[in-house]
């Protein structure tokens, strides 16, 4: 099938109410184009360098979400486009964040990244971090970041049970830190979780926004240098 075949096949299985992030991360713009002429305009990458350079020959009515660990030294080369980033684990990055943003004259959305999975391979905050964190008086004093939710991944395992648990937990934790820190703010609204193969799960149990990409594009073309 092609890729507009598998976007249009992904697409009736989600609701409306359902975010779809095409992640495009080591594929050939001329793949990501086809998912763009099938109508997606949000694609996720997880590599700082991958994203700017589609950036710099894609068309410019795309949102680009970063997904992939983001270090500090990063930032600036995607602060002046990027849309959302979901992964932010840490205070230290989302004050680097909002320091680019600054400098780039706009609010950055971002997510905070939520350790739910049992694999040690995992970024992520815990419950108490993200309490920490929201708490603190440098959070407070930003004023180019925007958190508009939560993001996690669940553990790599066929055992459903367990990635619905983790699924549920992360759900969980983006109402329990609505309800302290976020009441009256619209915008804080994502649940960022589900991914090709689990997505249907996350659907289930409260995913607003699921990352898909070997399901539309295939398995990923790996760059052998």
């Amino acid at each position: 099938m092609s890729v507009s075949d598998n976007l249009n096949k992904v697409r009736q299985h989600i609701p409306s109410s359902v975010t779809l992030v095409a992640i495009s991360k080591t594929h050939p713009v001329e793949h990501v184009m086809e998912a763009y002429n099938a109508g997606q305009r949000i694609f996720g990458e997880n590599k700082v360098q991958e994203m700017v350079s589609k950036y710099e020959v894609m068309p410019k009515d795309i949102q680009w979400h970063l997904v992939g660990h983001l270090q500090t030294n990063k930032i600036k080369y995607i602060a002046p486009f990027v849309s959302l980033i979901h992964s932010v684990d840490s205070l230290k990055l989302l004050t680097a964040i909002n320091k680019e943003a600054v400098k780039a004259n706009r609010v950055i959305d971002c997510l905070l990244q939520v350790y739910i999975a049992e694999e040690e391979t995992k970024f992520g905050l815990s419950s108490d971090e993200l309490k920490e964190l929201l708490e603190s008086e440098q959070y407070k004093q930003l004023t180019h970041v925007r958190v508009c939710g939560v993001m996690g991944m669940a553990t790599f395992t066929d055992n459903e049970a367990q990635v619905r648990k983790e699924f549920k937990n992360l759900k969980t934790i983006f109402t329990s830190l609505k309800n302290s820190y976020f009441p009256n703010t619209n915008s804080f609204k994502h649940i960022s979780m589900g991914m090709s193969g689990d997505y249907a799960i996350a659907i289930d149990e409260g995913s607003t926004m699921i990352r898909v990409g070997s399901s539309i594009f295939g398995h990923r073309a790996y760059n052998s240098n």
